[in-house]
């Protein structure tokens, strides 16, 4: 009989293997060259290659464990532990602000460390955005950006997925200098409990992936292509807007979508008429007259020329 035990690492074990083996083979039957890449992806070849090779070891692995989580960890846990990644990502974010020059975006980041920190419980609870803070999501490739240095080229990398010439060496140098948004967790030395931290990282940030992917699959005619461009242009507008000195995009919603909390906006639940903002056109001349109504009209008086 097979020990329970040593069962669970070998089935994860060839899980992987089965991963390796057909993202290898996604990635050799994707060599096919692309006669006309886009200006801002030259590479497009080898990226639309290491596309296929990420996506094929996302189904085999990442997703259905982030699929399970999601199933299985209640909603309130899931927030929870977002929100402290988000708060220990926040430093980061602080750091970067400060290089670039913003000292107001710098401030409020740390206010918000320090507030959720304290009052929400370690970050546990997202207090700062309950009370009109806005999260400002920054990054060392977004500092190099506001530093002068073009993004360069698209490139996908192997298992992290969208990526730039630029932001690709930002990450290599905090990799290397050992600075990163993950540097708390690396300072474990527990191993077990640093590599669990880092594990349960991993499944929360594709968790909450899994609308966004879902929204690909539903209206993206070629995921490759809307993924890139998407990349590209969220990117160039964090970069523009600290370079222009305009308030950093809000992460915590869509700006795009109308606020239908709008207090100015009308019931379309009530009457009409209960609007005073509304003109009133009088009643319809098509509709039927209630008997009521018709004992208050008053018949039209005969032209002169029916009198006669």
């Amino acid at each position: 009989m097979t020990d329970p035990d040593t069962s669970a690492p070998q089935r994860a074990l060839r899980s992987l293997t089965l991963a390796s083996l057909l993202g290898t083979t996604a990635l050799v039957a994707g060599c096919a060259t692309v006669t006309h890449p886009t200006p801002q992806d030259p590479w497009e070849s080898y990226n639309r290659s290491m596309y296929a090779f990420n996506d094929t070891v996302d189904k085999a692995v990442l997703k259905p464990i982030a699929t399970g989580y999601d199933k299985l960890m209640p909603d309130p846990a899931q927030t929870c532990i977002h929100n402290i990644f988000n708060n220990v990502g926040d430093v980061w974010s602080a750091v970067n602000s400060f290089l670039q020059g913003r000292g107001v975006d710098f401030i409020n980041t740390l206010g918000r460390v320090l507030f959720n920190s304290t009052m929400g419980l370690g970050g546990c609870i997202d207090v700062a955005s309950m009370n009109g803070s806005k999260r400002i999501v920054n990054d060392f490739g977004v500092t190099l950006g506001v530093w002068g240095l073009d993004a360069g080229p698209y490139v996908v990398l192997p298992f992290l997925g969208s990526s730039t010439l630029r932001d690709s060496s930002a990450l290599a140098g905090t990799l290397a200098t050992g600075f990163s948004p993950m540097t708390p967790v690396m300072q474990i030395d527990d191993v077990p409990v640093r590599n669990s931290i880092l594990g349960l990282y991993i499944v929360d940030t594709r968790a909450n992936l899994l609308e966004a992917d879902k929204l690909v699959d539903d209206i993206a005619l070629d995921r490759y292509s809307f993924i890139r461009d998407a990349y590209l242009q969220r990117r160039k507008a964090l970069v523009e807007s600290r370079r222009q000195g305009r308030a950093a995009p809000d992460q915590t919603q869509d700006s795009r979508l109308p606020s239908y909390e709008d207090p100015d906006l009308p019931d379309y639940g009530e009457d009409p008429g209960a609007d005073q903002n509304l003109p009133d056109y009088g009643p319809d001349p098509g509709a039927p007259q209630s008997s009521g109504a018709a004992s208050t009209v008053q018949p039209a008086a005969p032209s002169p020329t029916t009198s006669q």
